[in-house]
């Protein structure tokens, strides 16, 4: 059991910052080396008792309230020194790591997220709530937020190493994710057919794989996202767009926090802004590559399935196709679909749809606001070439043109930063939160369900 003079003694401890970067950092870094000892002279949560937890819970706080007074003053010159100045473009997964290394206690390391996730996500003590706080610090920065957002809308280095032969070959198959080239178009297909098109840790780097070679592919002038073909009971041979984040994986503690960061860092702002220059350029128009997107939905669009309509150009719907965000179910926020969805349908829907799980069914008046075109079972495939033709008629450059000056209109980058701050922050406290539990085993019977 952790004495209370013991934890007393350390608490008191706490740096005085304001020193400069240097100082802070190894005072802060000196604290929460101590702080995390005493949580690990604990045993791991299950195995606590009240007191032990509590003991627990007030170390966990002291040791973010002290990562969060290092970050107010100095996230800026962190993220500096993790990117060579800003000369590097850094990931958010290899910033986090290089953070871990070169300033202990500051974020987990790979091993201590590795470890957690060996718990149900009820059981963990919720380290990764660190690296949101980092994220949010750091996004929150405008000269540090927007060269992150830059760095995560660079091609991947798996993209580049596949163009040639998806070029030569004109598809890839990913694992998760299949892409070809039809014509102009580039088709992404989501295959995760045992958990009807849900996504997981293991479908979004092949995703962003994909993206980036239809985006990088100069044979192609539209992308296409539809979901494969599922063999389920309920649904045999039957195309699903998407089942949103697998809820599951989820509960079973499977799903890393940064599965919502670079997700939405990362191939679905890809599809929303194109791929960034090879320079970073603060204060310049956007340069980026970029093309028309085409969403095929069909059965239905759950949670994350759903936020993707939000970046397309054109959203085919198959008649009934259900469309609906989760958020309140879960106890998650759905994306960027915060920002996004507004703009849509207006404000009070938004929340309706957001707070209070209101449901769109294509071929509704409702849902018209959120597709352009709604057809019938089995044509989906002929609205496809239709779509692809007119999108493709006046050319590439015009319509890229278009939706670039749209999209500065509707969501300059610095309110897409500033939203991703809060998301980082807040999204980190959703993921871990006793809330999240409930409402899995309540409304999803998480607790019965396997991997």
């Amino acid at each position: 059991m952790l004495a209370a003079g013991d934890l007393r003694a350390w608490r008191d401890a706490a740096p005085d910052l304001g020193r400069g970067f240097d100082a802070d950092a190894r005072a802060t870094t000196g604290f929460l080396a101590r702080g995390e000892r005493l949580v690990a002279a604990l045993p791991v949560r299950p195995r606590r008792d009240a007191r032990e937890q509590a003991a627990a819970e007030a170390v966990l706080a002291a040791l973010h309230d002290a990562r969060a007074r290092f970050l107010r003053l100095h996230a800026e010159q962190l993220y500096a020194v993790l990117t060579d100045d800003l000369r590097s473009a850094v990931r958010v997964e290899e910033l986090l790591d290089r953070a871990a290394e070169d300033f202990p206690g500051l974020v987990p390391t790979p091993g201590a997220v590795a470890a957690e996730r060996e718990h149900l996500q009820g059981d963990k003590d919720g380290a990764e709530i660190a690296q949101g706080q980092l994220l949010a610090h750091v996004l929150s920065s405008p000269r540090a937020g927007s060269h992150l957002v830059w760095a995560m809308l660079r091609p991947t280095g798996e993209a580049l190493e596949r163009l040639d032969d998806f070029r030569s070959a004109g598809e890839a198959d990913l694992g998760r994710v299949h892409v070809r080239r039809e014509g102009r178009a580039g088709v992404l297909e989501l295959r995760n057919p045992r958990h009807l098109n849900a996504e997981d840790d293991s479908t979004v780097a092949p995703t962003e794989t994909a993206v980036d070679l239809i985006l990088l592919d100069p044979e192609i002038e539209v992308g296409v996202m539809r979901g494969g073909v599922v063999d389920h009971p309920r649904y045999p041979g039957r195309r699903i767009f998407g089942a949103g984040i697998n809820l599951t994986h989820l509960y079973r503690g499977r799903i890393a926090f940064l599965f919502y960061i670079v997700r939405d860092l990362g191939y679905v702002n890809k599809i929303f802004r194109g791929l960034s220059a090879p320079e970073h350029r603060p204060g310049e128009p956007e340069e980026t590559t970029e093309k028309l997107w085409i969403a095929a939905a069909e059965t239905y669009a759950i949670g994350g399935a759903c936020q993707l309509l939000h970046v397309m150009d054109h959203v085919i719907a198959e008649r009934g196709c259900r469309l609906y965000l989760p958020a309140r179910k879960e106890g998650i926020i759905p994306g960027v679909s915060n920002l996004r969805l507004p703009r849509f349908v207006g404000d009070r829907i938004a929340r309706q749809a957001i707070f209070s799980g209101r449901e769109f069914e294509a071929g509704g008046p409702d849902a018209d606001l959120l597709c352009d075109e709604v057809v019938e079972p089995g044509e989906v495939d002929s609205a496809i070439e239709r779509r692809v033709e007119a999108l493709t008629s006046s050319g590439l450059v015009n319509a890229a043109a278009n939706r670039r000056a749209m999209r500065v209109g509707q969501e300059p980058l610095d309110v897409f930063r500033a939203y991703m701050a809060t998301y980082a922050a807040e999204q980190a406290v959703c993921h871990f939160s006793p809330a999240l539990v409930r409402n899995l085993e309540q409304h999803w019977n998480a607790h019965t369900r396997t991997l």
